[in-house]
């Protein structure tokens, strides 16, 4: 087990690096300062053969181009806040107005295009990187000095571990989540629509024509939403269901059977040709599913990402609660902490 560190280039004079943690038993990761961005993530296939299974970018400067938020920790608030506004305790806050009319992802300079601080970690049978990170009041228009620290953490296990925390001096909506782009098969080889997903839902939240939750929790059953069963995620991407044709296919937040915040099964996804299978466990209410429906770019090694060639579980509260009252609370308040866990565990069917 260890850890390297390299230049991966600068920004504006500041210094990138490049780290890899790789662990005893062969899972390999590699992760850059900028954006706590995972570059890499080599796993093995059934013949025991490793394979990178994330999309991204060979440079950094590629990623300084502009992208799809490949592997990166995204915040203040992860998805969507219809209108670019909310209010809290009787004032309006206006954000970055960054997708149309709306805000995603937390903004022009969201937490996906910082360079974070950064050191080792590590404990038994693990290794990591801890980011830590002040949003300063005002930033993208969000209240407060918020203090953020995020680990990754590499197990034996082979699982990929995220655990996020925060802490703010005024009221402020807080929302992280991680936005690695899948394709078990390894990334740049086709499309993922032969991959089989099982989600823990039965519930998730439809949108208006700007991907903005109506408040609605609607049952997924007798809908091609219905994942609560191994389905293979091309079987009804293109049905004639509104939800689906409004977005292009899935780019929605299912509700997760974890009302009690804790750390529970959400997904399962398995690359039947490859065998390898990720387990994605969390403490949090809810999971956006992304089909990679507009991808259509040259990423690592010059391999092409065709439309939906990789697939994003990014796990978090419900897009637009700032304005949704009652959707699961996603205020923090001072004294209080944020706390939130993501396992992706991978293994292989035999």
């Amino acid at each position: 087990m260890g850890i390297i560190k390299q230049p991966f280039g600068t920004i504006d004079g500041a210094e990138v690096s490049l780290y890899t943690l790789e662990t005893a038993s062969g899972l390999k990761m590699r992760v850059m300062d900028y954006g706590a961005t995972v570059v890499s993530l080599h796993v093995a296939d059934r013949h025991g053969r490793l394979g990178d299974v994330v999309l991204g970018y060979d440079s950094l400067q590629r990623y300084l181009s502009g992208g799809p938020y490949f592997g990166a920790v995204i915040g203040r608030f992860g998805n969507r806040i219809g209108g670019a506004r909310f209010t809290l305790d009787g004032l309006e806050y206006c954000l970055a107005a960054n997708n149309g009319p709306n805000h995603l992802h937390g903004g022009v300079k969201g937490f996906d295009k910082i360079i974070w601080t950064t050191e080792e970690v590590g404990k038994a049978g693990a290794i990591g990187l801890r980011f830590t990170h002040l949003s300063k009041n005002g930033d993208e228009g969000y209240p407060g000095n918020l203090q953020v620290a995020v680990i990754y953490w590499l197990t034996d296990a082979n699982e990929f571990a995220i655990d996020y925390e925060a802490a703010t001096d005024k009221a402020t909506p807080v929302n992280l989540t991680h936005h690695s782009y899948f394709n078990l098969a390894g990334h740049g080889n086709g499309d993922i629509l032969g991959h089989e997903l099982t989600l823990f839902a039965e519930r998730f939240t439809p949108t208006d024509s700007g991907l903005i939750p109506t408040g609605e929790l609607r049952s997924v059953a007798g809908t091609p939403m219905d994942f609560r069963a191994p389905k293979r995620i091309g079987d009804d991407i293109d049905a004639g269901y509104e939800p689906l044709q409004l977005a292009g296919g899935y780019d929605h937040n299912w509700v997760l059977d974890n009302p009690g915040g804790e750390l529970k099964l959400a997904a399962k996804v398995c690359e039947p040709e490859s065998g390898r299978m990720m387990e994605l466990l969390t403490t949090e209410p809810g999971v956006q599913f992304y089909a990679g429906n507009y991808l259509a770019l040259t990423g690592k090694d010059g391999k092409l990402y065709p439309k939906r060639g990789g697939f994003c579980l990014e796990t978090q509260h419900f897009p637009d609660s700032p304005n949704k009252p009652d959707f699961p609370n996603v205020i923090l308040r001072p004294g209080e902490i944020y706390r939130s866990r993501t396992i992706h565990k991978f293994s292989c069917a035999g």
